[in-house]
Formats: C-alpha cells, structure tokens, sequence
C-alpha cells in the first residue's frame, strides 16, 4: 500500500507541474492588435493607437502632427453618448466629426471608429445585398452602417515631443454621458511587411558589402 500512495503522490506532483507550466507558458501572450482598451461606463475603447507616421500630413515629430486611432461602442440599449474632448501632454488634440455629423456622436448599440480619412478610402467594398421583398420605405428606415466607411478624426497637432514606437503615451477620453478615462496609448510600429522589407533589404546590404569585400 505505501508504494502505490507514494505513486499517486508522484502522479499528482507531475500534473500539477504540467499546469503551472502551461499557465506561466500563456502569462507572457499579449493581444494581437496594436492599440489597447479601456471601458468607461457602457463605453468601450478598443484598438487604440498612435497611427505610424505616413505622408507629409502625419510626422510624429516634434512640431508636426499624429493621428489616434480607435474603435468606441456604444454597449447601452437606449441612451446615446459623445466624444467631448481629448486631452494630452503631447500637443492640442482636434476632433472632426464624421461627414454629416455635429459632433463625435456614437448611438445605442453603435461603433464609431476613428482613423485616418485616406484609411476608409481604401477600405474594401461591402458587399451588395440582395433583393429585399420589403418595401422601400421601410427598408429605407435602416440603411446599412459601416463605420469605417465614414469615420471621425482625432489628430495632435503641434507636438511637443517626437512620438517613438515602442513607448506609450498618457490620452484622456472625456465622453459627455459616460464620464472620463485616461489610457495608455501605443505607437503602430508600422505595416509588418515593411519592417520585414527594412530587415531583408538591410540583410541584402550587408551580403553584398561581404561579397566586394572578397
């Protein structure tokens, strides 16, 4: 019987260090999208980011402008909310609605989405819906909503400071209903598939040096 205890024992003691293995494993796993997320009452922040600088019209240097970009839902039922104003160290924050709009309104269960107006350009076509047999005054009530088709503008202008990807930044939300929140806000490092071109033409530099040096 003392063997057969001391087994069991030696079991338990082996499947409990696979567990803690497997957590300690996935404690170090992080989000893959870029920005990060906040809530404030029935308002949820996702994605939120300093755009990586593109064109003249965004540098992230000191003087010049950035460009945040976020998704804000609206998880109430009934009562609506707006963006009222963004606050920074880093320089004036100017809010411009989407077209069409007074203000940085978000509805009862709606998304607004911030970005760059160039960015929902390029966003890719819905898809057409089919025939509906409900009338067209009724059907016309609910239009389809996309709002990455028409989205808000939050740029900082004048910079205090150059923006480095890699640090975050301290961005204070004030929402008209749902109140304030302060979140911590990343820099985009940029497309992937540049940093890839960056390292591979670099690799390529370097191979070529080694071959005229021999």
């Amino acid at each position: 019987m003392v063997p057969v205890a001391a087994l069991a024992a030696g079991a338990a003691l082996a499947l409990s260090g696979c567990g803690a293995g497997q957590i300690s494993q996935t404690a170090d796993q992080v989000s893959a999208i870029n920005g990060n997320t906040a809530n404030i009452g029935k308002i949820a922040l996702r994605n939120v980011h300093i755009v990586y600088p593109s064109g003249p019209d965004y540098t992230n240097v000191k003087g010049g402008k950035a460009l945040i970009a976020l998704s804000i839902v609206n998880n109430s039922e009934s009562v609506g909310d707006e963006l009222i104003s963004v606050k920074t160290d880093l320089g004036e924050v100017k809010l411009t609605p989407p077209a069409g709009k007074s203000g940085v309104e978000i509805g009862p269960q709606h998304t607004l989405v911030a970005a760059n107006k160039a960015m929902a350009h390029t966003a890719p076509a819905t898809t057409p819906a089919a025939p509906s047999t409900t009338p067209h005054s009724a059907a016309s009530e609910k239009p389809a909503d996309d709002p990455a088709a028409n989205p808000a503008l939050i740029e900082i202008t004048g910079l205090t400071r150059d923006i480095t990807p890699g640090l975050t930044y301290q961005v204070t939300f004030n929402f008209k209903q749902n109140g304030t929140v302060n979140v911590q806000v990343p820099v985009d490092a940029g497309p992937l598939s540049a940093r890839q071109g960056d390292t591979s033409d670099k690799a390529a530099a370097e191979t070529g040096e080694h071959k005229s040096g021999h």
